[in-house]
């Protein structure tokens, strides 16, 4: 099989996901439209360079529906014979595009793809496009479904991870991202957002927030104790699932978590003849994918066990991984990680993460794969590993090497 490789990574910066965010005014096509066209001009593909592009994005209703993925090429300077698809894998979308282009690639079918994703929070609303497993009762109840945040309060309750462990990993998670900024750590990968006059709009991440302590988080109240223990009572749905527990404490709250913000991400992926044909130098090798369903209830554990399968599949330790990304959802997803692996948190995140950053949910996985790369470069490390949490529990993972 053809060996998978990326040749560039590009972001957008991140914005607020809200009416006064700064890339509010920005749709999905046009945000997309312009991290295509980056990826396009600087590495100077003409014509049907590559075969597809792969396109997650988590919402696809609205300004987002209707494939997405083919009206953002159209939007873009990128040939009309390529062809767009679009993709949902809940917060792992933008990975699983990349994984899928690899994939593609492996099995002999094309010699390069454009993969990432897109997701504007403050234009399509999260959840606006329905979803059974919440809403069809016969299947919620049969799945013991909680909210999302009910389920990071689970980890912590299940794990042991307190209030102050979660709030001290936001704050390091704020600390990161801003050094990394001051540091230019990010200068490889964003490109400016412009507005329709060309005039730039937003260069760097928006919703950073460095002057974070353990006492403003202190403030802060938990965000689902009221839906859990009042209305409408999803603590009660998770103790029938694990009665063991006595209780869920609630400790996840809007400082500990991810922020809701826009964004968009892409990646360019090829096999070695698409290099020469381009004249191109590979950044690094796709070394192996994996993705695994997990308990639906707690939902946000699948970074272990999808990290377990890939590091089995592939004959590797953890030890044999350099770098770790995995997104920040919530902080207890992240310190269960480093729990489970005994992994040091020196080795994990190093740039901050979404707790900081946001999380636009198609591009995410996209994003921490292209910051991953840029790290092992700036560190001269040579592998790392990218994974998520995936909504009615799922983990994806990729590994990367390094080359030349």
């Amino acid at each position: 099989m053809n060996d998978a490789y990326i040749y560039d990574a590009v972001r957008s910066p991140r914005g607020k996901g809200r009416k006064d965010g700064a890339l509010h005014e920005v749709t999905s096509v046009r945000l997309s439209a312009q991290v295509l066209d980056a990826i396009k001009t600087r590495n100077g593909l003409e014509g049907h360079a590559v075969e597809d592009v792969i396109w997650g994005n988590v919402t696809q209703v609205a300004e987002q529906g209707g494939c997405l993925a083919r009206t953002a090429v159209l939007a873009s300077d990128l040939d009309e014979s390529i062809p767009g698809v679009s993709i949902n894998r809940f917060c792992a979308s933008g990975l699983e595009a990349v994984n899928m282009a690899a994939a593609q690639i492996r099995g002999g079918s094309g010699h390069g793809y454009i993969a990432g994703g897109v997701e504007m929070m403050g234009r399509v609303a999260m959840g606006s496009d329905g979803a059974a497993i919440a809403v069809d009762p016969s299947v919620a109840m049969q799945s013991y479904f909680v909210p999302q945040g009910i389920s990071a309060d689970i980890i912590a309750t299940q794990y042991g991870f307190s209030r102050d462990e979660a709030d001290a990993f936001a704050v390091e998670s704020q600390r990161r991202a801003a050094a990394a900024w001051d540091d230019n750590r990010f200068v490889k990968s964003v490109v400016e957002i412009k507005d329709r006059n060309g005039l730039g709009i937003l260069g760097r991440d928006e919703y950073m927030r460095p002057g974070t302590d353990m006492q403003s988080l202190g403030a802060l109240n938990p965000s689902f104790r009221e839906m859990g223990e009042i209305m409408p009572g999803f603590d009660k749905v998770a103790l029938m699932k694990y009665p063991h527990l006595e209780r869920i404490e609630h400790i996840h709250h809007a400082g500990n978590s991810s922020g809701i913000v826009d964004g968009a991400a892409a990646l360019l992926v090829g096999d070695a003849e698409f290099g020469r044909m381009n004249g191109l130098t590979p950044r690094a090798r796709i070394r192996a994918s994996a993705k695994i369903g997990t308990d639906p209830t707690i939902m946000l554990t699948g970074p272990v066990p999808v990290t377990e399968k890939i590091l089995r599949d592939s004959g590797m330790e953890i030890g044999d991984i350099d770098l770790f990304e995995v997104n920040e959802a919530f902080a207890s997803v992240v310190l269960r990680f480093m729990q489970a692996f005994d992994v040091d948190h020196s080795r994990v995140n190093v740039n901050g993460g979404a707790i900081a950053m946001g999380h636009p949910l198609g591009a995410t996985g996209a994003i921490i794969l292209g910051t991953l790369l840029d790290e092992l470069e700036r560190s001269d490390r040579e592998v790392g590993l990218a994974t998520l949490c995936i909504a009615s529990g799922m983990g994806a993972a990729t590994i990367i090497e390094r080359v030349g």
